[in-house]
């Protein structure tokens, strides 16, 4: 992998000190600085021996957190294998759900609520019109993103929602469809909306009739495209939302500590996805790269209906079974995969395993025991 030049890390640290201050709450700090100290000496480290060549490498303990762009690629892969087991052979479509920026007060004032009643208006509505069309339990998986390319509050759904459902009997019903996505859009937009208006006047939110007013007469998006070519697509494809940060490092392209400066790019959907070029103050990318994280333990990725986890133990390989043509064998559902990744290969040979020898904490290894180590696995 490339070390990218500039990173949300480096804005970080240029303003260690004032973070306590730009910081809106006490949770958004703690991960600020959680990113900052990220693969550095002030988390500690390990050293590493490899079992093939003997080299000995020292690497700096990553922080592991959801927001961080360092950290998500070995949790994306972990992620994507474990989906593969659940992949059924039938057409798949991707579904976005996105809330009016109308919305955007209320979002930062009570994001655990109005991130709550997405996942569930959306769901609620997929499968009324499952139930109502198919007559059978359809199933979603569905990734919650909060920003736009701008770093600006846009918070919408993905989601990846098969072409069928289980019926009664457990066997699966293959659904007919002429259009993009399984039912019309514009009737899924019209009760996505009616049911997340619903959520919101039962909720003890105060929320003024002129927001229900607005949001009634505005057309809410939910975006369709057409089915994937082949079932083993579906999870690569989705596994590029599912860890997602705001923004990745690759897209920082200049920050200027001096004059205080970041600038990046970013796709300009309005004009054909374009690339350009945005500008911001170092201060103004950390309060807005902020809008987007997350509530403390708010689960991000979900699973519903035929897809959910009280499907997955028994009657989703049952119908996995069935598609295939195969016998359904109990002893091969939890059978486990071995993760093919190069998370702990030697960099140097890329064919031996690094071993863990020893670990340190944030003051470093002293430099006594690092020439110890060296000369006692040296020849080994």
């Amino acid at each position: 992998m490339v070390k990218c030049k500039h990173s949300v890390q480096h804005i970080l640290q240029h303003h260690i000190n004032h973070l306590s201050h730009l910081s809106f709450t006490s949770w958004h700090l703690r991960t600020l600085h959680a990113l900052r100290k990220c693969r550095t000496l002030e988390l500690g480290g390990h050293i590493d021996k490899c079992n093939c060549c003997n080299n000995i490498h020292i690497s700096y303990n990553s922080c592991r957190n959801r927001h961080c762009p360092q950290c998500q690629g070995h949790k994306r892969e972990e992620w994507i294998a474990a989906r593969e087991k659940e992949i059924l052979p039938v057409p798949y479509f991707h579904v976005v759900f996105t809330l009016p920026h109308e919305l955007n007060p209320t979002v930062l004032k009570h994001p655990s609520v109005i991130y709550k009643f997405l996942f569930k208006a959306a769901w609620d509505t997929l499968n009324t019109f499952g139930k109502k069309e198919l007559q059978a339990q359809i199933g979603m998986i569905a990734v919650l993103h909060t920003w736009g390319q701008n770093l600006s509050l846009h918070p919408h759904l993905h989601c990846i929602v098969p072409a069928g459902g289980a019926i009664t009997s457990g066997k699966w019903k293959h659904a007919k469809f002429k259009r993009k996505f399984l039912f019309p859009v514009k009737a899924l937009s019209k009760m996505f909306r009616a049911k997340f208006v619903h959520l919101l006047r039962k909720s003890p939110l105060k929320i003024d009739q002129s927001l229900y007013d607005i949001l009634f007469s505005k057309k809410w998006v939910i975006y369709a495209k057409k089915p994937f070519g082949k079932p083993q697509h579906v999870i690569e494809y989705l596994g590029r939302y599912s860890h997602k940060v705001a923004i990745s490092n690759h897209r920082i392209l200049e920050v200027n500590k001096f004059k205080n400066i970041v600038k990046f790019s970013a796709k300009n959907y309005r004009n054909g996805g374009k690339n350009t070029i945005i500008q911001l103050s170092t201060i103004d990318f950390i309060r807005r790269f902020q809008l987007h994280i997350l509530p403390k333990g708010f689960t991000r990725m979900r699973h519903y209906g035929c897809l959910s986890s009280s499907w997955k133990k028994d009657k989703l390989p049952k119908i996995q079974a069935q598609l295939s043509g195969s016998t359904f064998i109990v002893s091969q559902l939890n059978k486990p995969q071995k993760l093919s990744s190069l998370l702990r290969k030697c960099p140097k040979c890329k064919k031996g395993t690094l071993i863990t020898i020893a670990e340190f904490s944030g003051r470093g290894p002293p430099k006594s025991q690092i020439l110890m180590l060296l000369t006692q696995y040296a020849y080994v």
